[in-house]
């Protein structure tokens, strides 16, 4: 008989520990209290394997995302994150305390956000499949990332019934974008586009079609992505399958709507030459993007006014029809734009012989009809469209004819489509506007002058009152019969009329004070009823008159204003001597604070948000029953919303002070440095001085500095204006942006944005264009003239031919 020597044995017992540890799971612990700081050396914590990390991750405008990422590879590809929407700067933490939180502060000591594992987590680890736990002592996970995914997969990660990807909004932009993917309480798996800015399903274009109350959908290690159904079958969903030992893998939602694997090769001897060390796609779904997508609402795969197409590499591909360009190159979803001044209506037959049609076989934008016609020719669906103003697109298919009007949505070319797309378009492609003869008898009309803040009054009161609607007035008008039916609402409008005991309750006894100024008092409140509302209680001292109606009266013609630029007035009290105006809380804050603390944000949001503001005082100008000037127009009284976009607030509140509370020791209203030099001349105060003021906000805004900075050392560049019309002037225009390159590669725009605010802040107010006039030539409608000197006086009204201004 056969003995095993005490040498075989240790060989064994060596050899099955080896083979045990092998197929474990490696980990490296992270103990309480441990942290990470972004913009330091080996700002993150590494799996086992080394080929994950959890920590913070630089994206392109500098900021930081906290996220986990491929960590083996060139493109350290990101997989996870927790604060996509709100990144954090250089000097930010995370910290996994003593009780069991994972939490994220920014630099100036704000939560942004944060896990919990409970009170019995002993670690944290970031593990070798990409799943960062919170776990107790007996490695029992309390808090994983594979349970709260962003928009991609992992091999080894299952999807359950009520988890969704959201794709991210652009390739290099991982905030929240347009598509949706989530497994259904019944057991369906639904692509969907999103009701953007905000996530909630709006058109489903995919779906697995199960009904079965599907369990989950499982990323198995052999590369397959399947749903298993109820009955224990399975379906796939993405076909492929890849070895994980030869390649990393992940399963994403993209940012033009699909759904694709993607594999890299580990470099090894079994895939070496045979793969690009690159991701490539295994699989994805839907097939065809392009021709899934036709929502009743919504823009499609592609922007408004936009077509799609599948290029070589099976990716969507956007573009404008013949005639238009996009609004932002870098962001086609953003859509196109008309090229020409459109066909007048007043003389839309007259004007018939100077368009004509440019064909494009396969194209359709199949939602955008308004009428269609049987058994017509081709000839005759021309001429139709031809003599109709509001005939953009002609599609002529089967001797059928669809007339389409802007905006145009759902735009394919596929063979699929067939027939031909007529895009009519101007001969001489002119987009010079024409003018508006009406102009010149609205400078003659009575003006409404609303003007908002003090010379005296507090920064911190300035940042505070800056209330506006929350998300978007669709969610607040679905749950406002829920929520403020309590509330009696001023007739004819949609404000509410609170009494003094209710905002008593709802500010808690006016407890939490925002800020104080010299004629009103701002109160934290919630509206505690079916669903909580957070609200801005504003109280107003000394009113223009104590009688209640004119108090209500003023109070409407604020509450009729209605933009998505403007910020939104939800109702007031107005009982004995008390008055207060009652604003949705909004807490992005102001204008100011985006653009002159932490790093430089970014020139395409920028630039989106002069373009916001300038719509919003356009609509002031000129869309208002009656006519409302500003009078204030600066940082502070430009709120940003979830989806940063621009809303002016306190464009209503000088008309109810009393008339020296809007004035300061030169009889002016408005803050300095953005106040019109009419207001030191005795002259008329028409809507140009908000023009004026707008031109030195947009300075502000594409330079990301104040308009008076004593502390440069170059004195040249204390005064913005001065310093850019200089730049301009000597074609240096690039120094305005310093380091700023997306800036720098846009310089034909940035150029283009210097001319347009130096028309703005021109010293004559005949010269300054309208704020229409200013939107149109943001977005590229107007062409914009060589500027003259803001400052001087040999250029006059009557020097200039103006008519383009107005």
């Amino acid at each position: 008989m056969d003995f095993i020597t005490p040498y075989s044995l240790c060989f064994l017992l060596l050899f099955l520990l080896f083979t045990f540890f092998t197929g474990a799971q490696f980990y490296e612990n992270i103990s309480l209290g441990s942290f990470l700081t972004a913009g330091k050396d080996n700002s993150f914590w590494a799996s086992h394997s080394g080929e994950f990390a959890f920590g913070f991750k630089q994206i392109q405008n500098g900021d930081f995302i906290l996220a986990i990422w491929f960590n083996q590879i060139p493109e350290k590809t990101i997989v996870w994150s927790a604060n996509r929407n709100k990144l954090v700067q250089r000097g930010s933490t995370v910290r996994l305390t003593e009780q069991g939180w994972l939490v994220l502060i920014d630099q100036t000591g704000r939560q942004i956000w944060s896990a919990y594992g409970g009170t019995e987590v002993a670690y944290a680890a970031m593990l070798n499949t990409g799943n960062f736990i919170l776990a107790n002592h007996k490695s029992d996970n309390l808090w994983e990332s594979f349970h709260h995914p962003t928009d991609t997969l992992l091999p080894t990660q299952t999807f359950n019934q009520g988890s969704k990807l959201i794709a991210c909004y652009l390739e290099a932009n991982h905030s929240t974008g347009r598509f949706l993917l989530t497994l259904e309480s019944d057991g369906n798996l639904v692509l969907y586009t999103t009701a953007f800015p905000v996530d909630s399903p709006n058109y489903a274009y995919w779906s697995t079609e199960t009904f079965d109350g599907s369990s989950q959908v499982i990323f198995n290690q052999s590369g397959y992505v399947y749903l298993v159904e109820k009955n224990g079958s399975m379906i796939n969903v993405l076909p492929g399958g890849a070895s994980t030992e030869d390649f990393f893998q992940r399963a994403i939602l993209e940012y033009d709507g699909a759904f694709r694997h993607y594999v890299y090769p580990k470099n090894n001897g079994s895939t070496s030459g045979r793969w690009p060390l690159t991701w490539s796609p295994l699989s994805f779904i839907p097939s065809n993007i392009c021709t899934s997508i036709t929502g009743q609402v919504g823009c499609g795969a592609c922007g408004f006014n936009s077509y799609c197409t599948i290029g070589n590499d099976q990716r969507r591909k956007c573009q404008c029809p013949q005639g238009y360009s996009f609004f932002d190159p870098n962001d086609v979803m953003k859509g196109c734009k008309q090229d020409f001044v459109p066909q007048s209506c007043d003389n839309a037959s007259l004007e018939a012989e100077l368009f004509e049609f440019l064909e494009m076989q396969n194209t359709d934008w199949p939602l955008s009809d308004y009428e269609h016609f049987e058994l017509v020719s081709e000839d005759w669906c021309r001429e139709a469209c031809l003599s109709d103003c509001f005939c953009v697109v002609a599609i002529f298919r089967d001797t059928n004819c669809w007339k389409k009007k802007l905006p145009l949505s759902n735009g394919r070319m596929d063979t699929s489509v067939g027939g031909k797309a007529l895009i009519k378009i101007r001969k001489d492609s002119s987009n010079l506007q024409p003018a508006d003869p009406d102009e010149e008898k609205k400078h003659h009309s009575t003006l409404f002058i609303i003007g908002s803040v003090l010379f005296s009054s507090s920064v911190s009161l300035n940042f505070l009152l800056l209330i506006a609607a929350v998300m978007s007035a669709f969610h607040f008008y679905n749950r406002k019969n829920n929520t403020f039916q309590q509330y009696p609402v001023m007739p004819g409008i949609n404000l509410r009329c609170f009494t003094y005991n209710e905002l008593q309750k709802a500010t808690n006894g006016f407890k939490e004070e925002l800020g104080k100024g010299a004629f009103s008092t701002v109160y934290k409140g919630v509206l505690a009823l079916d669903d909580k509302i957070f609200i801005a209680v504003k109280k107003l001292n000394n009113m223009v008159s104590e009688n209640d109606k004119e108090f209500k009266t003023e109070v409407t013609a604020i509450g009729q204003t209605n933009h998505r630029n403007l910020v939104q007035l939800l109702g007031f009290c107005s009982e004995g001597q008390h008055r207060h105006l009652v604003y949705e809380f909004m807490s992005n804050g102001s204008l100011r604070d985006f653009l002159f603390r932490g790093s430089t944000p970014n020139w395409y949001l920028r630039i989106q948000i002069a373009l916001g503001t300038a719509r919003g005082l356009s609509y002031l100008h000129e869309e208002c029953s009656i006519q409302i000037i500003h009078c204030d127009i600066k940082p502070q009284n430009v709120l940003l919303d979830d989806a940063l976009t621009a809303r002016i607030c306190d464009f209503g509140l000088a008309k109810l002070l009393k008339a020296e509370q809007t004035q300061t020791s030169t009889a002016i209203r408005g803050t300095r440095g953005y106040v019109a030099p009419e207001w030191f001349k005795n002259l008329p105060i028409t809507a140009k001085v908000d023009v004026y003021s707008f031109g030195i906000l947009f300075l502000e805004l594409i330079c990301c500095r104040k308009n008076f900075a004593p502390e440069v050392k170059d004195e040249n560049q204390m005064v913005l204006a001065d310093w850019a019309y200089d730049s301009y002037k000597e074609e240096n225009v690039h120094v305005l942006v310093q380091d700023d390159q997306d800036a720098i590669y846009d310089i034909r725009r940035l150029k283009k944005y210097v001319m347009i605010a130096i028309w703005c802040i021109q010293e004559d107010p005949a010269l300054r264009p309208t704020m229409k006039k200013v939107v149109q030539m943001i977005e590229g409608a107007v062409e914009v003239p060589v500027p003259p000197d803001p400052c001087s006086s040999q250029y006059t009204s009557s020097s200039i031919d103006m008519s383009r201004f107005h």
